[in-house]
């Protein structure tokens, strides 16, 4: 049985956004990839930042019993946590900048995430 990976998403944008991640996007890829089925992007302002974000999402999807299959980038610029059927990418501004890894998949479908997060 295929797990519901937008649940995953749910989980991981309400962690980012409660964190105070910036600029996240959620592309759902499924018709696109084998790789995955959802990125989510976001982006932290420094470093301390980036891991806070990278340890409360896999502490509140941990709390699901939900497990990452991997992790890249603990010690640097750049978090990739891979759920199999969601993968999350944290970097800092710069990296984000430079990377613009939304432009890679910009065929995917672009999830409104508005509902998700704490409006200021």
């Amino acid at each position: 049985m295929k797990q519901d990976y937008f649940e995953i998403v749910k989980t991981a944008v309400k962690a980012i956004d409660s964190k105070r991640g910036a600029d996240i996007d959620v592309i759902k890829v499924d018709d696109l990839t084998i790789l995955t089925d959802y990125f989510v992007i976001a982006t932290a302002s420094s470093n301390t930042q980036l891991k806070a974000i990278a340890d409360e999402i896999e502490f509140k999807l941990s709390e699901q019993g939900i497990e990452p299959h991997h992790i890249e980038g603990r010690t640097s610029e750049w978090i990739c946590l891979d759920y199999t059927g969601v993968v999350i990418h944290v970097l800092l501004n710069k990296g984000r900048d430079f990377y613009q890894i939304e432009r890679l998949w910009e065929d995917g479908e672009k999830i409104d995430i508005d509902d998700l997060i704490i409006k200021e």
